[in-house]
């Protein structure tokens, strides 16, 4: 095998060659002033994000999931509610529902999108509950025109987990600005990650985000003088720092990911396998190219022995984890859930990714597929189905 022909999942230092002179620029300028607590980069950033994001308010805090638990404290969500979510997620959703003492609740998703399904959500709803919690999946916006209206009638609050989706839109509007909050990830391998953890929490309710900025630092307003009891989730100033230039730089390398991701499309049309689908309202930024096959570990296995670095989005859904039952929440049904989570695979795409490297890995998912499905191209007949996938009218996918 050619050293050239070694792709990783993902490649971080081809990144970085490309901003390096901006970061190292800024690293200087920034430990030389050593205004290191909620300085001048945090500020910024937070403007430029909730700018980007299109709302009135951001709040730098310390990861994705401390984003996720303060939007939920910020909510006033707590023991005795219950939160509407997903399982085909990873797992610091259900755990920053669980954290500030509410019960997950989980509802089955769409098999050709793999986002929350809108259309089972209303006989997940009790008197209990007070949230729904969709997750915008590998770069993909939930339909949230639809869950926006469910959480209307029931007077429900919406909280967005966007920790995959900087930049993706829906409608010509940005994920974060659908529901009354929205929380990203900035870790590293994000479309924009930080050089280690970092998060952010949007919303055009300026009473929220004043609770989150009090929350995220101890519960304080004003040093020294708490007025509840939060946790310490501030923003760096140096990952800020970074942000800030990974930032202007966000909308074009979201735009090669759909570039690459459209070469994946065009090579693997008529592979057999199930491709991440397109809708023309909206614009997903391929966070993660997840494509789904029957036979999936061999497929993985082929990958591997070509030299293409593969990985699964996820293998264990939330409900079958130790964790869910070692908590006693009820025993859940998703025949939908677990069988994307038997075929589904994620293949390589960063903007740093040539279309020659997608060219490559696209031939071999291709030779896969004829050798172990001969004759079956073009079509998916031994894709794992369930009476929800004919009702959602997956069956010729």
């Amino acid at each position: 095998m050619n050293s050239v022909e070694q792709i990783p999942l993902v490649d971080l230092r081809a990144q970085y060659a490309t901003i390096r002179d901006e970061v190292l620029a800024e690293f200087d300028r920034t430990l030389t002033g050593m205004s290191l607590f909620l300085g001048e980069n945090v500020v910024q950033f937070e403007r430029e994000f909730a700018d980007y994001c299109g709302v009135s308010d951001c709040v730098g805090v310390g990861s994705g999931t401390d984003a996720l638990v303060l939007a939920l404290r910020a909510c006033g969500i707590g023991t005795g509610d219950e939160v509407i979510t997903v399982a085909n997620t990873f797992i610091a959703t259900v755990e920053a529902i669980y954290l500030v003492g509410a019960t997950p609740v989980l509802v089955e998703i769409d098999p050709r999108t793999y986002n929350m399904d809108p259309s089972l959500l209303e006989e997940r709803i009790t008197p209990h509950t007070r949230a729904i919690l969709p997750v915008h999946l590998y770069g993909k916006l939930a339909p949230m025109s639809q869950i926006m209206s469910i959480a209307k009638r029931h007077n429900l609050l919406v909280i967005e987990d966007a920790c995959q989706a900087h930049g993706a839109r829906l409608d010509g509007h940005p994920a974060g600005s659908f529901g009354d909050v929205g929380c990203f990830s900035f870790y590293f391998s994000k479309n924009l990650g930080a050089y280690g953890e970092a998060g952010a929490v949007v919303t055009n309710n300026p009473e929220i985000a004043l609770k989150v900025t009090n929350l995220r630092n101890h519960g304080s307003s004003e040093k020294y003088h708490h007025d509840v009891l939060g946790m310490n989730s501030r923003l760096d100033e140096l990952q800020a720092a970074v942000l800030r230039i990974k930032l202007r730089h966000l909308n074009n390398w979201n735009a090669k990911r759909r570039a690459l991701a459209s070469t994946y499309d065009r090579m693997l049309a008529s592979s057999g396998v199930q491709l991440p689908p397109e809708m023309e309202d909206a614009d997903h930024v391929y966070h993660l190219y997840v494509i789904r096959t029957a036979g999936r570990d061999s497929l993985r296995a082929a990958l591997h022995d070509a030299g293409v670095a593969t990985a699964i989005h996820y293998p264990i859904p939330i409900h079958l984890q130790r964790a869910w039952s070692a908590h006693r929440y009820a025993p859940t049904s998703l025949p939908v859930t677990e069988a994307v989570a038997s075929e589904i695979l994620t293949l390589p795409i960063y903007p740093e990714l040539t279309s020659a490297q997608v060219e490559y890995i696209a031939e071999t998912v291709k030779r896969w597929r004829e050798e172990t499905f001969p004759g079956s191209s073009g079509a998916t007949p031994t894709l794992s189905r369930t009476p929800e996938m004919v009702h959602l009218g997956a069956g010729s996918e």
